[in-house]
């Protein structure tokens, strides 16, 4: 795969990433055998950076990310994340900070970090004093880069202002636009997108199912996308950019994710799945060429994203 910067600091990464939140939390009961199978298949294809977080089963995907890239560590990108709590509040409080990035050390079986994000902004504490401490761990050599997630133009700014971004995390998808307004802001202060959920939390799978067949402790139980107003709706642009995916000989998976990296050079989409031939079949997105009139097709199908909107 091609390979594409992230920011003016030297981090860089494959086209493609890999994200690691279902191998722990989210989306039902998980194989950690199966996952780690994934998460080395994605390695063997070219997979450069792999992301996951703290929240992520409270340390048990950070344990079974750091397991799975153990023999290949000094191949890869490795990036966690800080600032939730386990009743999804925020708390970038410095000390706690500090306690959370010496466990994901741990858990991660690393000496450093290459990419450190806030998971979200904290509204009580300032975003200077939260860099700040994150600036601590890269002058002590346990972080590489800094990113943040979810955060608006004026926390980008003023988080950049401290010490220099590499890269913002957000959801992103053909379902999920309205991160494309901080496209001017990251180009002006050089900063790299990375996009999470780049297949709709699954609605862009190509296996789509109504809310009632996933279990009750799953994501998709709450996201709007999902809602009985709004399904049937979203099944019918599904359906669409499918056969448009099926004229190009792709997967509605590969045209979602091709898609993804038209949209910017400095954009890495993160899909997660816990099967190695989804894997496979996600990373052969990277080859898929993506013609004018098909761009122009897929703004035609979807103009707005997913009816009722991400969470």
């Amino acid at each position: 795969m091609d390979i594409r910067n992230l920011g003016r600091q030297g981090l860089a990464a494959a086209a493609l990433g890999y994200g690691a939140m279902g191998t722990a939390t989210g989306y039902g009961p998980a194989d950690d055998t199966e996952s780690i199978a994934a998460i080395r298949k994605a390695h063997e294809l070219g997979v450069t950076m792999f992301d996951t977080a703290e929240m992520y089963g409270w340390g048990d995907g950070e344990k079974l990310l750091g397991q799975a890239l153990a023999p290949i560590r000094d191949d890869v990108v490795i990036a966690t994340k800080f600032g939730l709590t386990r009743s999804f509040g925020s708390n970038s409080r410095p000390e706690h900070i500090r306690e959370v990035v010496e466990a994901s050390l741990r858990n991660l079986r690393v000496d450093t970090i290459d990419v450190l994000y806030q998971h979200r902004p904290d509204p009580n504490v300032p975003i200077e004093d939260v860099i700040g401490t994150m600036k601590e761990f890269v002058e002590a050599g346990k972080v590489r880069y800094l990113g943040l997630s979810e955060a608006d133009e004026a926390t980008i700014r003023a988080a950049h202002a401290v010490h220099p971004i590499s890269v913002l995390q957000s959801e992103y998808s053909i379902f999920a636009r309205d991160v494309e307004p901080l496209f001017p802001v990251l180009e002006e202060l050089g900063i790299g997108f990375v996009a999470y959920s780049p297949l709709a939390r699954g609605f862009l799978s190509g296996a789509v199912a109504s809310r009632e067949s996933y279990d009750a402790n799953d994501f998709r139980q709450h996201i709007p996308w999902w809602a009985p107003e709004n399904f049937d709706a979203n099944v019918a642009v599904v359906d669409e950019l499918t056969a448009l995916a099926v004229s190009k000989g792709a997967t509605l998976a590969q045209l979602s994710l091709a898609w993804l990296l038209t949209r910017k050079d400095y954009i890495v989409p993160i899909p997660g799945s816990r099967n190695p031939q989804r894997v496979d079949q996600n990373v052969t997105a990277a080859d898929l060429v993506l013609a004018p009139e098909d761009l122009v097709a897929i703004e035609r199908i979807a103009p707005t994203g997913g009816a009722g909107g991400r969470m």
